[in-house]
């Protein structure tokens, strides 16, 4: 694994200072021979990674918002496909947790596709992020951001908490809707479908925010359980802090059993997923979120990897679910790998702190800063549940996100499978909503008692 020469030098000629802001020289590059976000605008020397030209800028021919995303790629076919028969050619390229699903499932493959740098924003964050290149500082050993708004904090990343907080701090749009499935199989395939309606408002990208009038609220998270009857109407509403060490996150969860209102300060950590069959802990949604804590995090460097990419086959409406989840893994005909560069980030469980996964490693897009696979380990140091976040472009936005999340549990030959929408509306990036909407937790029980 490697980190660039370019940044190593200014990450070394930064060692005495506090980490965050870097130079104006250094702000400078990006646009330049860094992209916007800070990823390296060149593709690589073997020609297999190609240049960020911009991303996806305008969505392809007949698309128009509310559609599922057609697949700009769909005339392509594999350059070749992983499995356990040939992957010691291909393991300096794969994570550990690709490799263990390889060796663990006679059928599992990972059909790798010619690579495309899709991910693009809209021009303010981009803007906003050369801002912050400057200004934005790690404060609170690392538990907080300051300086910064409206776009990437650290395109420099000067160390791994820098990166994860690239990551909670990406740009998914400004206010979404999300009507999404999710499902447990069993070894045998069986499953039950829970339904979610969530929604977004990401307060860090609200047009005209500054650091000042952000104070200490990110964005406000709302999701109500719409089936099965035995879950359907409890609904959850959080308050995510950008400094959690002065304010930690607050949620409260409505009960429709009891009509009642309540604190929930479980929702974090390794607690259960909201119906998640014990399958995934609140800190993996969205692949890691959260206050970051109980771990140390080591920036490894730069490598090459084989990741989920441009999954619009995944995403497509044709599908129905059950043309996807199938037992022991889901439908791998249907994924999308490619060839991109990550930043790999190790986390390691602090002394005197506690989480279910003493040690994690990230693997983090450099053109979006999305994380796009984890591998997490148990006590004695196995491998245990592998995560990887399928993701497009959405063309209305632009913005790179998931369209499928899967955690395996690779003991309990089980996956959570999440996010899905193949049978339902795609994303909604076009609702309206205001703050009011989400401060007072008092309406989650007007709203389940309608």
């Amino acid at each position: 694994m490697r980190i660039p020469q370019s940044i190593l030098a200014a990450v070394l000629a930064s060692a005495v200072s506090a980490f965050g802001a870097v130079s104006a020289d250094q702000a400078a590059r990006l646009g330049q021979d860094l992209t916007p976000l800070g990823a390296e605008r060149a593709g690589n020397a073997a020609g297999t990674i190609p240049a960020w030209t911009g991303g996806i800028t305008q969505a392809p021919a007949g698309y128009t918002p509310g559609m599922h995303h057609p697949d700009p790629f769909a005339g392509e076919a594999p350059l070749y496909t992983i499995t356990a028969a040939n992957l010691d050619q291909y393991r300096d390229k794969l994570t550990a947790g690709a490799i263990a699903l390889l060796k663990a499932y006679a059928d599992y493959k990972l059909p790798v596709y010619p690579s495309h740098r899709t991910a693009s924003v809209p021009a303010r964050v981009y803007d906003a992020t050369k801002v912050n290149a400057t200004h934005a500082n790690l404060v609170r050993d690392g538990a907080a951001v300051e300086g910064a708004i409206g776009g990437i904090p650290f395109p420099l990343p000067q160390n791994g908490m820098e990166a994860m907080w690239n990551h909670l701090l990406r740009f998914r749009g400004t206010i979404a809707e999300r009507q999404v499935a999710q499902a447990a199989p069993t070894r045998g395939g069986n499953y039950t479908l829970v339904n979610f309606d969530e929604e977004f408002l990401f307060n860090y990208y609200l047009e005209g925010m500054t650091p000042e009038k952000l104070g200490n609220t990110v964005f406000y998270f709302k999701q109500e359980v719409k089936s099965p009857p035995r879950l359907a109407g409890s609904i959850l509403l959080v308050r995510e802090t950008i400094d959690q060490v002065k304010e930690p996150r607050n949620a409260w969860v409505y009960n429709p059993g009891q009509r009642r209102v309540r604190r929930a300060p479980n929702i974090a950590y390794d607690n259960p997923g909201t119906a998640s069959d014990g399958m995934r802990t609140s800190d993996q949604l969205d692949m890691f979120n959260g206050a970051l804590d109980r771990y140390t995090w080591e920036l490894v460097g730069k490598k090459e990897m084989i990741v989920p990419y441009n999954s619009y086959k995944l995403h497509s409406d044709k599908l129905k679910y059950s043309d996807i989840l199938k037992p022991l893994h889901i439908n791998q005909d249907l994924t999308r790998y490619e060839l991109h560069r990550v930043w790999v980030v190790e986390a390691k469980l602090k002394p005197g702190t506690s989480h279910i996964y003493p040690r994690r490693t990230f693997y983090i897009d450099e053109d979006s800063w999305q994380v796009l696979a984890v591998d997490q380990y148990d006590s004695h140091g196995q491998l245990w549940r592998v995560s990887e976040a399928h993701c497009i472009n959405y063309y209305e936005v632009p913005a790179l996100w998931s369209t499928l999340e899967v955690h395996t549990d690779l003991v309990a030959g089980r996956y959570l499978a999440f996010c899905l929408t193949n049978e339902g509306p795609p994303y909604d990036f076009s609702i309206k909503r205001t703050v009011s909407d989400y401060d007072n937790p008092d309406n989650l029980r007007r709203k389940g008692l309608r």
